[in-house]
């Protein structure tokens, strides 16, 4: 199913039908501020599944992140952020950013891994926002899987291509072709893992 949403005010109607998607199990393709994601409910076990299928990843070592909606909805899945840490996530949220940070006993098992961190985000999409703030939890985003990123930038394309593997893509207007920057902020000093979109002053 291919469903349009303005990207600027998104329709309550749309996001309550994408929802509705998220909540039966359903995985998506929605856009970012940055590059279009595949997404899920995190507390919807076979909807990770089958995002890690798509994507051909262990759960577990998968490069997975989280959509939140604000800081207070981030902080739930981060345990114990210094307050130099909120700080930073202040200045640099909403916007191309994930960070990673130490997880909460919020994070559901499946995806909890070795090293205990999870990505956190809050894309300056308002599409993205509305559909965390309706379902009332983040969302589980992940990169689409290969290489053919002028595919990935046009909804209808990636409808063509998707559309026997995901419930749903979203058209919010043409995506973007570079992921955002990765920070990771579990060691002593803040650590650049990916330059993606987000500038980032060291």
């Amino acid at each position: 199913m291919l469903v349009r949403i303005h990207p600027d005010n998104p329709q309550p109607r749309q996001i309550k039908t994408v929802v509705e998607t998220l909540q039966r199990g359903g995985v998506i393709i929605y856009p970012t501020d940055t590059i279009y994601g595949l997404g899920c409910d995190i507390f919807q076990q076979k909807a990770i599944e089958k995002i890690c299928r798509i994507k051909k990843v262990d759960p577990r070592k998968a490069q997975l992140s989280f959509i939140c909606s604000d800081l207070s909805h981030l902080s739930d899945y981060a345990k114990q952020l210094s307050t130099s840490t909120f700080r930073l996530l202040k200045e640099y949220l909403p916007g191309p950013y994930t960070f990673i940070l130490p997880a909460s006993k919020m994070v559901p098992k499946i995806l909890q891994s070795k090293k205990d961190t999870i990505g956190l985000r809050i894309p300056d999409n308002n599409i993205a926002k509305a559909i965390v703030r309706e379902l009332g939890r983040p969302i589980l985003s992940a990169s689409l899987p290969g290489e053919m990123i002028e595919d990935y930038t046009d909804p209808e394309i990636m409808h063509e291509n998707f559309m026997n593997e995901v419930d749903m893509v979203i058209d919010g207007g043409i995506g973007g072709t570079v992921p955002s920057t990765v920070i990771d902020c579990t060691g002593d000093e803040y650590a650049v893992i990916r330059k993606g979109a987000g500038e980032w002053k060291d």
